[in-house]
């Protein structure tokens, strides 16, 4: 009798932790980053403009890249300080140097619009990227990033609004993204994350 009773009251084995409770305790840019790194992104941490120019540079020099796509003004300040050329006009033969709109943490994207990509579409550039964001572009949900846009440019909302969040261009993406639907939009990107709160 007691065999069957010790069977049947075995205690039950603890049940695995469940993974959501673990992301809540995690601050948003941990979120983002842990779903970045695990879409195969190439992320780096920066706290001064100094860490960013030798990341890039690293990159550069890591890559063999002598020449970079870069339009926006501020960004080309950081390229004119390491050896790179830079050329305006989009391409898929060089590698992009670019900001960004948000970073959506929950599936570890980067969201871009007009202002970044004109009017191409992501497939259409380079399959390699470089991103400059700072941690003020955090948001939770890809309904924060849109809320936040059509915040920001109230009355002059941007076009061609669309996220890359797969960082393995050899990777078939199966889910489909209603900002990324018919394209695939994986590329091979790097994230030099500026601290800026």
């Amino acid at each position: 009798m007691s065999f069957f009773k010790k069977f049947f009251n075995t205690p039950k084995q603890p049940e695995p932790e469940d993974e959501s409770l673990e992301v809540q305790n995690l601050s948003l840019d941990q979120i983002f980053v842990q779903n970045f790194i695990k879409n195969s992104g190439k992320f780096l941490y920066c706290t001064s403009l100094q860490e960013v120019t030798q990341h890039l540079a690293n990159i550069a020099q890591e890559n063999s890249w002598d020449t970079i796509i870069c339009n926006d003004t501020d960004l080309i300040k950081l390229v004119k300080t390491i050896n790179v050329k830079t050329v305006e006009r989009f391409s898929n033969q060089y590698p992009l140097f670019t900001s960004c709109e948000h970073l959506i943490a929950e599936n570890g994207s980067i969201l871009f619009s007009s202002n970044q990509i004109k009017e191409f579409k992501i497939p259409e550039l380079s399959e390699n990227f470089i991103v400059y964001a700072t941690t003020s572009q955090l948001v939770k949900s890809k309904g924060e990033s849109l809320t936040g846009i059509k915040t920001r440019y109230s009355g002059n909302i941007p076009n061609n609004i669309s996220a890359i969040k797969n960082y393995n261009p050899n990777f078939e993406e199966a889910e489909n993204d209603f900002m990324s639907y018919g394209n695939s939009n994986a590329k091979n990107l790097y994230l030099l994350l500026f601290e800026d709160l």
